[in-house]
């Protein structure tokens, strides 16, 4: 499932780019459901990330980002 939300991620931030509203939509409901249907075998902090909506930081993690920047909710020490 996480190539499904790292394909989905890429297709949503090339969406925005685009400004293309009917992509942005549509990956957006992709990726709901996948946190609705996978949340008890996601990673925590993918989880956290999706949950909030914090997309170029789900697909930093996915992309095994070691160095992604901390947020208003403090993040991971």
């Amino acid at each position: 499932m996480e190539n499904q939300i790292k394909d989905a991620l890429s297709r949503l931030l090339a969406g925005i780019k685009a400004s293309d509203g009917k992509t942005i939509a549509g990956e957006m409901a992709r990726l709901d459901d996948f946190l609705e249907r996978g949340r008890a075998g996601l990673h925590p902090q993918l989880t956290h990330f999706l949950e909030r909506r914090s997309y170029a930081k789900a697909l930093q993690f996915l992309g095994g980002d070691a160095d992604i920047p901390t947020g208003s909710c403090g993040g991971r020490q």
